[in-house]
């Protein structure tokens, strides 16, 4: 049997068995969710919330931009706070005064430490108890807690309406007046609010952890780490290092095969441009300007945190919410990358082949058109949604589903699909022929399309939640885009197209290419399917979910530890001959790409992945330095990286400006750097010592992000963001002037 038979079959053995396992799991979710109550009652008969409110509240906190203001159970932004953190927070501190009034007649802040002790121990067997009644489908909470909830009530309903109490708080939570403007909807909003904190509080039946693992961290209501967050953290190291070990022996085991003999001229000057090809330009001039919008939202952004509701001075929120400008700078961040993948894999298709099949230019176009009415569509209707002017199951539909990076309503989410599908059907139709004649290339096409059809079919999970779906269970589906979509699937797709253009060039053998992008999906995908899990580690889901999201997301570091390798591989590469010295800055994208996977991905997703540090980090900024260096430096520079080596084959004869291009790469790679190290990552650890030593509530605050030297560290992301932001203009003006280039002298060509 050949090496690569034995491939595809670990391939579709890993593949299965993983998603075997993941379904299995996602079915338990299912069973063991948070249940969602017909009724919450007070143990005097008071109705508190009725069920279908709650499920409302739901939709009117998506509506608000859900997860793009504050978060849910550690998901979503990092400016305001978690709303269940701070909720259980307020309502103990509520009760124990309250108790404290009725027994001691001092507030609970002035007691002696014995008799707070006392309180805190009664407050603690209050709320982790379990009161749920499966038969009547019912909450039932004491009077005292239900009283809490009124207080809480009127707390937020002046927070997210218009109290001038709170206007100092509703500037430091960058959460403009009235984003809620109905009192009903309001009221909704908060049993959503008590419902999800419910969850984190009250202990699973037969268990004395809460249905998030004891998330969040506050001592003052019992949530601690457990033993299980500590003994699946100690695996996941142990299990990383035998990784490592592992594939350092195999990598010294491998013999090197002798390199093709390297071609006197660019093999992709011979190709033919066919009209398909051409008509990708507009892709990449679209990519380019979606490069600034997105950049332009970032800066506005980061500025929220810390002018609040103003950008110097101006009263920019009025008209563009925190939750809106955050929403368009992670959505067009994924669509702009997707895009300029998209729109390699449109070039490199019928390339392949030299011809186009009939209608393809029709095609390629009218996927353009759909891409920019889904962008502007969706955008409009976000806007719509946040700014209240839709109903809750209209915003559902066409306005802001509020779950962070697939905030787009339901319509824009069924047409991006569909688009998929249309780029998948362009993809195939060029490549079956090419496949059908047996090339040396087969195998290598097959994977390309194998991982092109997983890019369209794995968007679909995004449709597996309706309007009101468990919250546990929504997150579940979720992540099945985030994680396999974006960080899954695509990275395939990226070792595919990596290693194709290496062989077009003639750099690399077709049959070592080929064992190299297999053997790099397996290693992968046998961490990354499973890996999934270490989102959801406290989103209502068993323990089992902790235990493989520990272990398999440690295995998606081991192949990170090679990065050295293949960047010094890709750097060689790039001198094998003169002619090469046209594709140093497409080269040097995939050398970045290795460095931000080693980083960004690597020791930075790292940081937060084992149980116990996640248990004090997720929700704070150290997500952000993962989120920025992973999405952007990984993903991000291959976008450009592919859009480079597709501009080099279309402006064949234009000589480049490189002295541009120079600057443009180390301002955007050096900008990056800066602005994780001098601003995001400081902050982030600040907030995880606060989140140890006082818990997720404090590290979240106002009280703890407004101090004078966490605003110091807000503004010397200025720094890096702007020579970030020079660097991109510089790209976009490269992309934008090519044509008008000099042509390279004929006795060059």
């Amino acid at each position: 049997m050949s090496k690569e038979k034995k491939l595809w079959i670990a391939f579709a053995f890993i593949v299965s068995v993983s998603f075997a396992v993941l379904g299995y799991y996602g079915f338990e979710i299912y069973q063991k969710a948070p249940p969602m109550p017909s009724q919450v009652v007070s143990s005097d008969g008071t109705v508190v919330f009725e069920g279908q409110d709650i499920k409302d509240g739901q939709n009117v906190w998506q509506s608000m931009g859900g997860q793009e203001v504050g978060s849910i159970w550690g998901h979503g932004a990092y400016t305001a706070p978690d709303w269940t953190a701070d909720w259980l927070h307020r309502e103990a501190l509520y009760i124990l005064n309250h108790w404290s009034e009725e027994e001691y007649s001092i507030s609970y802040e002035n007691l002696g430490s014995e008799q707070q002790a006392g309180l805190e121990r009664r407050l603690q067997i209050e709320m982790r108890e379990n009161t749920y009644n499966e038969a009547d489908n019912t909450i039932t909470i004491s009077p005292i807690r239900a009283e809490a909830v009124e207080y809480l009530n009127s707390y937020y309903k002046g927070l997210f309406m218009e109290n001038p109490e709170l206007d100092e708080l509703r500037n430091n939570y960058a959460i403009p007046k009235n984003s809620i403007k109905d009192e009903t909807r309001m009221r909704q909003m908060t049993g959503f609010f008590f419902w999800a904190s419910w969850a984190a509080i009250t202990e699973r039946p037969g268990s004395d952890v809460t249905y998030t693992h004891n998330w969040p961290p506050d001592d003052l209501i019992g949530n601690k780490a457990t033993g299980d967050l500590l003994l699946w953290t100690g695996f996941s190291i142990i299990l990383l290092l035998f990784g490592i070990g592992m594939m350092i022996f195999y990598h010294a085991r491998m013999k090197e095969e002798e390199q093709p003999e390297r071609p006197v001229e660019d093999p992709l000057m011979r190709q033919s441009i066919t009209p398909s090809m051409l008509a990708v330009k507009k892709y990449l001039w679209v990519v380019s300007l979606l490069i600034l919008v997105q950049v332009t939202f970032g800066v506005v952004t980061a500025h929220y945190g810390v002018e609040g509701d103003a950008f110097y001075g101006f009263k920019l929120a009025d008209i563009l919410p925190y939750s809106i400008s955050r929403t368009w700078h992670v959505q067009l961040g994924i669509l702009w990358i997707a895009t300029a993948w998209l729109a390699t894999g449109l070039y490199i298709a019928p390339a392949v082949s030299g011809k186009d099949p009939k209608y393809q230019k029709f095609g390629v176009n009218f996927l353009f058109i759909c891409l920019l009415i889904i962008v502007l569509g969706s955008m409009a209707g976000q806007w719509m949604g946040v700014m209240q002017k839709l109903g809750l199951a209209e915003n559902f539909w066409f306005g802001h589903q509020g779950y962070e990076y697939v905030d787009l309503g339901r319509f824009w989410q069924i047409f991006l699909l569909v688009g998929l599908f249309v780029w998948l059907a362009l993809m195939v139709r060029p490549l079956l022929p090419v496949i059908r004649s047996k090339t040396s290339e087969r195998n290598l096409l097959i994977m390309f399309l194998v991982s092109s059809a997983a890019i369209a079919l794995f968007y679909a999970a995004g449709l597996m939640w309706g309007r009101q779906t468990n919250l546990a269970i929504a997150e579940y589906w979720r992540w099945w885009v985030v994680h396999l979509w974006v960080e899954g699937f695509f990275e395939v797709f990226a070792t595919v197209v990596s290693a194709f253009l290496f062989v077009r060039l003639g750099l690399l053998r077709t049959k070592t290419a080929t064992l190299s992008v297999l053997l790099a999906t397996i290693i992968f995908l046998s961490g990354g399917i499973l890996g999934t899990f270490h989102h959801l580690y406290f989103s209502g889901t068993p323990t089992a979910v902790m235990a493989l999201g520990a272990t398999f997301s440690a295995l998606e570091v081991v192949p990170l530890v090679l990065i050295g390798y293949e960047v010094y591989e890709n750097y060689m590469l790039s001198k094998a001959t003169q002619w090469l010295k046209d594709y140093k800055w497409p080269i040097y994208c995939l050398i970045a790409v290795a460095f931000w996977n080693f980083l960004g991905a690597g020791i930075f997703g790292f940081i937060i992945n084992p149980p116990i540090a996640l248990y004090y980090m997720q929700g704070l900024n150290t997500t952000a330095v993962h989120a920025h260096t992973a999405l952007f430096g990984v993903y991000g520079m291959l976008g450009i990286g592919l859009m480079l080596f597709v501009l080099r084959s279309l402006y064949r004869v234009k000589i480049w400006n490189n002295k541009l291009l120079s600057f443009s790469f180390w301002s955007i790679n050096i900008g990056l750097l800066l602005m994780v190290l001098l601003s995001v990552l400081p902050i982030g650890l600040l907030q995880t010592i606060a989140s140890v030593n006082e818990g997720m509530w404090y590290a979240r605050s106002a009280e703890f992000m407004q101090q004078p030297g966490m605003d110091t560290l807000r503004w010397l992301r200025v720094i890096g963001d702007t020579i970030f932001a020079i660097g991109l203009i510089a790209f976009v003006w490269f992309v934008f002037t090519i044509n008008r280039n000099k042509e390279i002298p004929i006795e060059k060509k």
